[in-house]
């Protein structure tokens, strides 16, 4: 298994940060290279996802087309949520999302990131050789567009209907 963390410093509040993260349209625009779309078929399709919510992805990554049923496992607003892979090509995918206000005010988002390949020995050599360092790509990509977006003026048009997310 993989662990990967990543630390981001927000200059905006951590509610808005936290809520950002669980945007289905700040992860579109974070991986529109992919063409990655949030599949109708059952689950959330957009706003933000909450407790016990699913969501279908469906992608292209390392050119094979494929779907992933991700679903918000643990929510303690606005410090953590977790995402938790159900249905999806890995044996086991989980990610925490963790917010904190600084001192300067700012909000620290730090992703910690587990996910274990198919196949036991085959998949290992893949983490290694490829899958480490293309997923702490994604991660660090979607931790840019969420930062500038909460930067921007235009973070309102991610959240127009937000209200407080409810644990």
């Amino acid at each position: 298994m993989v662990r990967l963390e990543e630390v981001t410093t927000i200059h905006a509040p951590i509610e808005r940060c936290f809520d950002l993260a669980r945007s289905v349209e700040v992860h579109l625009a974070g991986n529109i290279h992919f063409g990655e779309q949030a599949v109708a078929t059952c689950g959330v399709t957009s706003g933000l996802v909450g407790m016990s919510q699913r969501v279908i992805w469906r992608a292209k990554h390392l050119g094979v087309r494929q779907n992933l049923t991700s679903e918000i496992t643990l929510m303690e607003p606005p410090t953590h949520f977790q995402d938790t892979m159900i249905h999806g090509a890995f044996r086991f995918m989980r990610h925490d999302h963790y917010f904190r206000t600084l001192p300067s005010g700012q909000t620290e988002m730090k992703d910690v990131f587990y996910f274990a390949a198919p196949l036991p020995v085959l998949g290992r050599i893949a983490e290694v050789l490829v899958l480490r360092r293309y997923m702490r790509n994604l991660l660090h990509e979607r931790n840019v567009v969420i930062k500038q977006i909460a930067e921007s003026p235009d973070w309102p048009k991610y959240l127009p209907d937000a209200t407080p997310c409810e644990s």
